[in-house]
């Protein structure tokens, strides 16, 4: 089953993603604030740390959105170039602000681009992130396939993505939140009805968890682990090509 932000459109999710983001990309960073209660910002830095011990040079964050896992990456491993590629116009604009602000326009290079078809040559980056994004691609192992196209020999992909809380009374809760808090939150703020019931939906449809570690090792990934954090609420997933 495919879950779309827009249900009444014709559009492919492809185009229904970019369409949301743009819609939402003004206020998107202080929804990620309030709606995570900042915790966001912690598991970023869990997922960057997966990559303290190879330190690499050249980095792709995918679905690079506003660029924080970006400016993440930056700030842990000072590598010689990060470039971050997102579907979303809107979204690469404010990246580019907040990238600017702090100088590092010459060092983090945000552009648009399809994480289905990456405009970068074959084994390009010693590391590959992804935060929250993997659940937005139109076809998951056609992104993972091109993303392990893009790393060098032994390259590190990292994922950052929602997961289900399994154990009582977290899943009852965040279920709770997630259905019905988080989307009046997310339509107030952003002023789009959709983008934050499909937050939650997509979420529920995604493979986390061994699902998600059985896939990347089907497509050949290497030495894949999974760290669940929050009580499940979110898992870092690593593997190397």
């Amino acid at each position: 089953m495919t879950v779309l932000p827009y249900k009444n459109r014709e559009e492919g999710k492809k185009e229904q993603v970019a369409n949301m983001f743009d819609n939402i990309s003004a206020k998107y960073d202080l929804l990620n604030r309030v709606l995570s209660g900042g915790i966001d910002i912690y598991w970023r830095k869990v997922a960057i740390n997966k990559l303290k011990k190879q330190q690499p040079k050249t980095i792709l964050d995918v679905a690079t959105g506003t660029g924080d896992l970006a400016l993440q990456a930056w700030a842990t491993l000072s590598p010689d170039k990060i470039t971050g590629a997102d579907i979303s116009a809107g979204m690469v604009k404010v990246g580019r602000e907040k990238v600017a602000k702090r100088g590092l326009s010459d060092k983090i290079d945000l552009q648009i681009g399809d994480s289905e078809n990456l405009p970068f040559e074959d084994n390009s980056f010693e590391a590959v992130t992804v935060a929250f994004g993997v659940r937005n691609f139109e076809n998951l192992e056609k992104g993972l396939t091109e993303i392990k196209r893009v790393l060098k020999p032994n390259g590190t992909l990292v994922v950052l993505e929602f997961s289900q809380p399994q154990s009582f009374p977290f899943k009852q809760l965040y279920r709770f939140y997630s259905m019905n808090i988080l989307p009046l939150i997310g339509k107030i703020v952003s002023k789009d009805n959709s983008a934050y019931t499909y937050l939650p939906e997509s979420v529920e449809q995604f493979p986390y968890g061994d699902a998600f570690t059985g896939i990347m090792e089907k497509l050949g990934y290497n030495k894949v682990t999974c760290t669940s954090l929050t009580f499940g609420i979110s898992s870092v997933y690593t593997g190397q090509k």
